[in-house]
């Protein structure tokens, strides 16, 4: 697998987030490593209506919530699918695109490591296959989330920031929405990214699918 066919084409320097938001336009081209799992993962209700759909309303942040620095994400757990997996640090490789996590390894997430990091204000970005050569992967099962879970990301200073899930959606690679999924709200929040949508064993996944989430504690 290339790397080219899981990420997006970013400038070769470093630019900050709100001008990497507008060059993510073309979309985050996902993993292409499918393999033949009868009815293939789960995916979001989302997926029969068409992109045009507004996404759900976003929790209320709580009172007093508590913006956090700056610090590297090191695990993702999401209870209702039962994942629990170590995160590392993905960016750009030679010819600038986003470096997915070896996908040898199918319990390994990767966080956006030039981007913002989880329980900041803005936007932090996870990734991770749908599956691999063996099987299913780390995120196979996002397309079942629901609105109201709650996602956990542990961070290299001890503090874990948690999310409530607000809306999953599927997108086609070729109308990514990376203004949408990518753009600052003003609040700490989250995506989580995998493929989706159709797949065939000559173009692989033909979409993403997305989870959003926002910050609504940590501890």
């Amino acid at each position: 697998m290339s790397p080219k066919d899981f990420s997006v084409l970013e400038p070769r320097r470093r630019a900050p987030w709100g001008v990497l938001a507008l060059v993510m336009l073309s979309g985050l081209a996902m993993m292409r490593n499918g393999v033949d799992v009868e009815l293939g993962p789960p995916q979001p209700a989302a997926a029969a209506r068409p992109d045009t759909r507004p996404l759900g309303t976003p929790p209320p942040a709580p009172d007093g919530l508590e913006t956090l620095p700056h610090a590297p994400a090191s695990r993702v757990k999401i209870p209702a699918i039962r994942v629990s997996a170590p995160i590392m640090d993905v960016g750009l490789d030679p010819d600038g695109w986003i470096s997915a996590p070896p996908p040898e390894d199918p319990n390994l997430a990767g966080w956006y490591q030039n981007g913002i990091a989880p329980g900041q204000r803005g936007t932090s970005v996870l990734v991770g296959h749908v599956d691999n050569a063996a099987g299913p992967a780390v995120f196979y099962g996002l397309g079942s989330l629901e609105k109201g879970q709650h996602v956990e990301v542990e961070r290299y200073d001890g503090r874990v920031a948690v999310f409530e899930i607000y809306g999953v959606e599927v997108y086609s690679k070729n109308d990514f929405p990376g203004v949408q999924v990518y753009s600052d709200t003003g609040t700490p929040e989250l995506r989580v990214i995998t493929c989706g949508g159709g797949y065939s064993r000559a173009h692989g996944y033909d979409g993403n699918v997305v989870v959003y989430a926002r910050m609504v504690g940590s501890r």
